[in-house]
């Protein structure tokens, strides 16, 4: 991308950097036979790297004095554990579902630790590579940046969270709840009926908004951060193109600087902020209306 992003203007800069690798051109706003390749590839690297350092960590786990590695992860643990405990009261769920969290926790922080790297580093590698192999010149790496990515996490959480109001109330008594929470019934047939299809009708609508609003939440953040990213990468090309470019430079330097340290915060913080929704709403699965 080096040489040709010297020749692009700086919408068309952006608007090429926001294109995925995908298998086949978008047709409708909705279209779920396009996957985005460089997404879906790049996550599952990174679900795999989590998932064999967090391996390696219980591997190598000792009962002495831990060394850095496992004292970070065992803290990570400890975290995670806490939340999961004030969260959910059911010993036997926190086997399944503390494990997820961190999981969950250290993947998601991976995939938003994606946008520190520079905006042109492997665009640039596969600006070489991709066409050469056949594959179209674009590439994202930030899988968070994506919004089938996080919703497909968010659709995640709410699979298990049916699955948990089933399995600890039983179908029965779940069905019991959407049809009479959150504004109760009557002993009246007509008020109780009316009651039930208003209970409903809001119990489904808690569901989709949480669910979309998980996801939202942490693309929004992401892609705005990429956006920034961007731009900053943009005074960088304006210092080279330039006679000023000294002075964008120094702003391309400053700027970059300040918005990586304190996006550090946002990656981590949008990582834990989706693990404590996802146990938030695990434990309301948990518990009764």
């Amino acid at each position: 991308m080096a040489t040709e992003g010297s020749a692009l203007t700086p919408g068309e800069y952006i608007r090429h950097h926001l294109v995925h690798l995908t298998n086949k051109k978008q047709e409708s706003i909705v279209d779920f036979s396009v996957i985005n390749i460089d997404s879906v590839i790049v996550s599952s690297l990174l679900g795999a790297l989590v998932c064999f350092v967090l391996w390696l960590a219980a591997r190598k786990s000792t009962a002495g004095v831990p060394g850095r590695f496992q004292a970070a992860v065992e803290m990570l643990v400890e975290m995670v554990d806490s939340q999961a405990k004030a969260v959910i009261h059911n010993a036997h769920s926190r086997k399944l579902v503390a494990p997820l969290a961190l999981t969950v926790f250290v993947w998601i922080f991976m995939m938003n630790f994606m946008d520190m790297l520079p905006v042109d580093l492997l665009p640039s590698i596969w600006h070489v590579a991709g066409p050469a192999m056949g594959y179209p010149d674009y590439l994202r790496v930030v899988p968070t940046a994506d919004l089938s990515t996080t919703l497909g996490l968010s659709v995640s959480v709410l699979l298990m969270c049916l699955f948990y109001n089933i399995k600890i109330k039983g179908l029965g008594g779940w069905t019991h709840e959407l049809v009479t929470a959150p504004f109760g019934t009557s002993k009246n047939p007509i008020w109780a009926l009316l009651l039930g299809v208003i209970n409903f009708l809001m119990q489904m609508i808690e569901f989709v908004a949480k669910t979309v609003s998980h996801g939202m939440r942490l693309f929004g953040n992401m892609f705005a951060g990429e956006l920034v990213f961007m731009l900053i990468a943009l005074l960088g090309g304006f210092a080279s193109l330039s006679l000023g470019g000294g002075l964008f430079f120094v702003g391309h330097v400053i700027a970059g600087t300040v918005w990586t340290l304190f996006h550090i915060l946002v990656i981590t913080l949008q990582a834990f902020i989706f693990m404590m929704l996802a146990l938030i709403y695990l434990g309301q699965a948990h518990d009764a209306h």
